[in-house]
């Protein structure tokens, strides 16, 4: 039986939580792989003697960066799960803002703007990138993890902000970026296939989260010719933040989810789409949006 740690360490525990949640969800991209890591920093820290722990806050820190981590390698050491595998979670940060355009500026860095740029990274750049410069942990700290130098840890973070800077990433996420979307959701609704073009990606990705499964579209032309099933449910959703940038969300009478639509625009033109129909995603998504 795993005992339980004593009340402080349990209170202790609590207020680093959001902190580690973010630590592992910057690693891994998805809130649920997240929440799975943070648990298993609880069940390690329930086994720890609490007497060999100086720092908690930077114990806890470091056992989620190398859960986090470990769960990251081994999605990249399976190339074959990857074109299949659960995207990353959506979480409607704002669903009822008359001008969300105005709050995609301010919302919070790490939605799927920053995802898109930390895919491009190696694991070992993504843990070093993440915890050094996200949450300052030294770079001596993040080199035990990796089985480094702190000299070599360095030289790791710094090719990974190299990347960052330079890596094409979702832009214009205030007016601009809203403009695209609602061009799409015009186009769709209008069924003017040749306007679904003209703001889609060459390459554009749709990814559809239903009970079934992940399904996949890419390529602009297959991808406008799907939007005709879009347009029945476009005239009825509302403009939302989905991790940030700009989405849409549709709410049946009961209040409950029907779908959550979230777009990654590039130089103009959408990149991606990700279309959550699945209900026990709704439902999850629900509960974090009235949180």
């Amino acid at each position: 039986m795993t005992a339980t740690p004593p009340g402080p360490v349990t209170e202790a525990f609590e207020a680093q939580r959001d902190r580690l949640r973010a630590v592992a969800y910057r690693i891994l991209g998805s809130h649920a792989d997240a929440e799975d890591a943070v648990q298993e920093a609880w069940m390690r820290l329930a086994r720890q003697d609490e007497a060999t722990i100086d720092n908690l806050g930077g114990w806890l820190t470091t056992v989620v960066g190398r859960i986090s981590f470990d769960l990251l390698r081994s999605r990249t050491s399976r190339p074959e799960a990857a074109y299949g595998q659960q995207p990353a979670d959506l979480v409607v940060t704002s669903a009822d803002d008359p001008a969300p355009d105005e709050q995609a500026v301010l919302a919070d860095s790490v939605g799927l703007a920053l995802l898109v740029v930390l895919d491009s990274l190696t694991p070992t750049e993504r843990l070093a990138f993440v915890l050094h410069d996200m949450f300052a942990v030294p770079f001596g700290e993040i080199g035990q993890l990796l089985g480094k130098s702190a000299d070599a840890t360095k030289m790791i973070a710094s090719r990974a902000r190299r990347k960052v800077r330079t890596t094409d990433r979702p832009a214009d996420l205030g007016h601009e970026h809203w403009q695209v979307v609602e061009a799409f959701r015009a186009a769709a609704l209008g069924g003017d296939f040749e306007a679904l073009l003209r703001v889609l990606d060459p390459n554009v990705k749709l990814t559809v989260d239903t009970p079934a499964g992940v399904v996949v579209t890419l390529g602009a032309t297959k991808v406008a010719a799907g939007a005709r099933m879009f347009s029945g449910e476009a005239a009825h959703h509302r403009p939302v933040l989905v991790d940030g940038v700009p989405g849409h969300m549709a709410w049946r009478p009961d209040g409950t989810p029907l779908s959550a639509i979230a777009f990654t625009v590039v130089r103009g033109r959408i990149t991606d789409i990700h279309i959550v129909i699945d209900p026990a995603k709704l439902a999850s998504l629900q509960r974090r949006d009235s949180a």
